[in-house]
């Protein structure tokens, strides 16, 4: 995490001593980079044969949770929002943010969603044509394991924090952020956890703490997977896997609409604990660049509570 921390910084410092220059070709790099990760988490999820495996026969009981789950987020992410609107509109009268993107005009509503449709079938073809690679092993094991995907994640976050750098406004855009949105973290684990933990009594074989404990991995399938097999069983932790790469992928495709119809905090929710890395760019581009330093508040702060969480409702 402070690696990832620092990558970004050093992006910001650069983008702040070079925002003289143009740096539009900046973001087309982002973007490339964005199809390179998933095309690498696609590779890395058809060549594990526990994620494979485990498609037939669990898959059904990982998407539940993970409907669930990320259906919790963003109903309380969209109370919060709703609230924080109402506030503001009382303090500052017929001052307020109209819609999920206010940069985002309604005349202009059919290409936006258009836009951001395109943008994620792109993304799907190219995490498709990991997981075919990968299936078919035409990548060795080795260059898997070897951290590839590290270092192209380490790429996005430093031509992040170059694009974030370069943008003269955004200091002005922070300190315009109501304080109340601080309550977003806690909002996305209360409603990914008692989501999971109704939609667990929809599938035979689980019960609540159950449902509880995967929706407690807020997308952090690595580690959350790993604590479940631990404490319960293999299988629950597959589930976990499953339901939390399903959140993941979900986020990178659907950051924009959601954004659109639940608000940006909605946006931001369902990226769970990766809102401060894998996600980040999406996200910024979906809910808007103001929304950067919330976005990797939310995300630090669910994943320190993983840990925690996950091995409390093992359990119980």
């Amino acid at each position: 995490m402070l690696k990832v921390f620092a990558v970004l910084a050093g992006g910001v410092v650069v983008g702040r001593v070079c925002s003289r220059w143009r740096l539009a070709f900046v973001g087309r790099v982002v973007t490339c980079i964005i199809w390179l990760l998933l095309f690498l988490l696609g590779v890395e999820a058809g060549s594990d044969p526990d994620v494979v495996g485990g498609l037939p026969t669990l898959g059904w009981s990982a998407f539940v949770l993970f409907a669930g789950s990320t259906a919790g987020s963003i109903l309380l992410a969209w109370l919060l929002w709703r609230g924080v609107k109402r506030r503001a509109a009382m303090e500052r009268a017929g001052e307020t943010d109209c819609g999920g993107r206010g940069e985002v005009d309604a005349a202009d509503g059919a290409a936006s969603l258009w836009s951001a449709l395109r943008g994620s079938l792109v993304i799907v073809g190219f995490f498709v044509a990991g997981c075919v690679v990968g299936l078919g092993g035409w990548v060795p094991r080795t260059f898997i394991e070897g951290g590839a995907a590290t270092w192209v994640l380490y790429a996005l976050m430093f031509s992040v924090g170059v694009t974030l750098g370069a943008d003269k406004s955004l200091p002005a855009q922070i300190r315009r952020l109501d304080s109340r949105m601080a309550w977003l973290p806690l909002m996305t684990a209360l409603g990914s956890i008692g989501g999971a933990g109704a939609a667990a009594l929809l599938v035979q074989g689980l019960v609540p703490t159950d449902g509880f404990a995967v929706g407690a991995g807020f997308g952090y399938y690595s580690l959350s997977s790993i604590f479940i097999a631990d404490l319960r069983s293999v299988e629950l932790g597959t589930v976990a896997l499953l339901c939390n790469i399903m959140r993941e992928i979900f986020t990178l495709l659907a950051a924009p609409l959601v954004a659109r119809w639940a608000g940006p905090l909605a946006a931001i929710s369902i990226g769970g604990a990766t809102t401060f890395d894998t996600t980040l760019p999406v996200i910024t581009r979906a809910a808007g660049r103001r929304y950067v330093v919330l976005s990797i508040f939310h995300g630090c702060a669910l994943d320190f509570s993983v840990p925690f969480l996950v091995t409390l409702f093992c359990r119980l």
